[in-house]
């Protein structure tokens, strides 16, 4: 059975990578529909398959049979408006830490990164788990409210075009419904991202990624000559 593989691809890097696939898999047409995703369907000569999702809604695609496409007009399909300056608001909150910050270009413009206990969960019961899991809940909305109030001061002085949200998805949804984020909560957003405790570290990557094109690569059919020369990751 065929396998996928999936990769993130920057903008900058995708014409090389196109042109790797083509190297490697023959000439390659566009796959017929549009899904809502908004994603590129390739099927390259030898079978291989490749489906580009863009970060950030587009035009997508539309057609019959499989078409050759241009290059350029491939690229202007799943990165629209990608290489202009969208500025990127990142917000990555785990419980016990934060770390928000502002990008462009994949780089990190300005930032904050800091701490806030949270208790885990306890398996005491009667009055003690009331009692944990009101300081657990309190904990819990103070980081909410310090993340939010941060990102909020970063947001203010560069306001970005879109957001990239990671780390735990409750924690995350609500730091945005903060009233201190109402201008940024109907921005548009790039996929969600599952991150380890938010460092520094981690938002720098989060920066480089936030408008990669979300690639995944299908290997051609069985005994298909070259079907394991296929690099996602090239």
């Amino acid at each position: 059975m065929p396998t996928t593989r999936s990769v993130l691809v920057e903008p900058a890097r995708l014409p090389g990578w196109l042109a790797r696939f083509e190297e490697r898999n023959g000439a390659y047409a566009i796959e017929p529909g549009t899904t809502a995703d908004h994603g590129v369907g390739l099927v390259a000569a030898n079978g291989c398959r490749a489906r580009l999702t863009p970060p950030l809604p587009g035009p997508g695609t539309v057609g019959g049979a499989p078409a050759p496409v241009h290059r350029e007009a491939l690229l202007a399909a799943v990165l629209p408006d990608a290489e202009q300056a969208h500025t990127v608001g990142l917000v990555l909150v785990r419980r016990g830490g934060y770390s928000v910050g502002v990008a462009r270009g994949g780089q990190i413009v300005s930032s904050k990164t800091g701490t806030r206990y949270v208790q885990g969960r306890t398996a005491a019961g009667g009055w003690s788990q009331q009692r944990f899991a009101r300081r657990r809940a309190n904990q819990a909305d103070a980081l909410v409210e310090e993340t939010a109030v941060r990102a909020a001061a970063l947001f203010r002085a560069d306001p970005p075009s879109c957001l990239q949200l990671g780390g735990d998805r409750t924690l995350a949804a609500a730091v945005l419904a903060e009233p201190v984020l109402a201008l940024v909560a109907d921005l548009p957003r790039v996929p969600f991202l599952t991150v380890p405790d938010p460092r520094f570290v981690v938002l720098k990557d989060a920066a480089r990624t936030a408008l990669a094109v979300r690639i995944a690569v299908t290997d051609p059919p069985a005994g298909t000559p070259d079907a394991s020369s296929t690099d996602p990751g090239a």
